[in-house]
């Protein structure tokens, strides 16, 4: 199936709309050895990676939601929330 890195881009932001609604980058690298797009989830300093099948990419192109994707995701939003939560200190608090 053929896709660029900024189709799978666009269609992972479709997918998961709360990557943009929680402030996150998303960027995506592929991985010839591991036959994978590299996930990066990024807000801040703070960043995260997750390896993407080949074949479930092509299943992302074709409309189908990534589970594991997805699961990861939402993990990876509520990490970063928290630490970007005690990284940040809280104004007028002692």
């Amino acid at each position: 199936m053929g896709y660029t890195k900024e189709d799978l881009r666009r269609k992972l932001l479709e997918m998961y709309p709360e990557i943009k609604a929680f402030g996150l980058s998303l960027s995506l690298e592929f991985d010839e050895g591991k036959d994978a797009w590299v996930v990066s989830l990024e807000k801040g300093a703070h960043r995260r990676h997750a390896f993407l099948d080949k074949k479930d990419a092509d299943s992302c192109i074709g409309g189908n939601l990534c589970v594991y994707l997805g699961m990861l995701i939402a993990q990876y939003i509520k990490d970063m929330e928290l630490l970007v939560s005690k990284s940040i200190p809280v104004q007028g608090k002692f």
